[in-house]
């Protein structure tokens, strides 16, 4: 006789299903020129993401499907969804003052090079996903950065432009450097996509500080910095993540 699984099991894959469907409007939206719409259903994405993988352990409703699911989501939600905003971006940066006249039938060389560019965020997430599903050493830490991290970096440029060009311009100056920084910094996080660097994961086994000392640390610091600064934080917080998973592997091998 069949095994009856209990509604209740489901609720995971439910909202991994709200992930992709956030994701997926993102790439919609991004394309019908809602850049910071498309941003806001990544973080929302996001979201879900905690959730999915917080009910599955809540729940002990852990699956092989659901960890496929949710491997297929991501890689929509913190792959194409980010890469397909950040491509209408540098897009933007390289046509927003041309009259359509002056436009060739095609772009220069550099200009599709600099356009292709997102394209390894997809790709490296996809990468970084597969390695994740078949590595047996990320249970409790991650090795690599976690892509929904680095889809919150890129997602939050729309709005940092759109709504908060002053704080832009005082780290970037001229908009003419925009390209190169964005392509440097997708080349530099893609890299640390599939790197083995140790980065500590939000994840609570009980609600200790001193077995969670990290984790309440960068929760705390990465609230007030929301609170002070705003929206405009947010890539701040991810490099703030970044920097303190890097001081404790070198720590750690100092100890060693």
């Amino acid at each position: 006789m069949n095994k009856i699984i209990s509604p209740i099991k489901h609720i995971p894959n439910f909202i991994t299903s709200l992930n992709l469907l956030s994701g997926s409007l993102s790439v919609f939206l991004s394309f019908e020129g809602f850049p910071i719409l498309a941003a806001y259903l990544v973080f929302l994405a996001a979201i879900f993401d905690f959730l999915d993988g917080f009910l599955a352990r809540a729940l002990k409703a852990y699956s092989e499907m659901g960890k496929e699911l949710d491997s297929l989501a991501d890689l929509i939600s913190f792959g194409l969804a980010p890469a397909v905003i950040m491509f209408n971006i540098l897009k933007a940066t390289f046509f927003i003052s041309t009259d359509i006249s002056d436009l060739d039938p095609l772009p220069q060389t550099s200009t599709l090079l600099f356009l292709s560019v997102p394209l390894l965020i997809p790709v490296f997430s996809g990468l970084r996903l597969a390695k994740f599903n078949v590595d047996t050493r990320q249970t409790s830490s991650f090795l690599g950065l976690p892509t929904p991290a680095n889809a919150i970096f890129w997602a939050s440029f729309p709005i940092i432009m759109l709504k908060h060009p002053m704080f832009l311009n005082t780290f970037v100056g001229n908009y003419e450097n925009i390209p190169y920084l964005i392509s440097l910094g997708i080349i530099l996080f893609s890299f640390l996509l599939v790197s083995e660097l140790p980065m500590f994961a939000l994840k609570f086994k009980n609600f200790s500080v001193k077995n969670n000392l990290i984790q309440f640390s960068f929760i705390i610091i990465s609230a007030i910095l929301l609170i002070i600064v705003g929206f405009k934080s947010v890539p701040i917080i991810i490099i703030l993540y970044i920097v303190i998973s890097l001081l404790l592997w070198i720590i750690n091998k100092f100890k060693k």
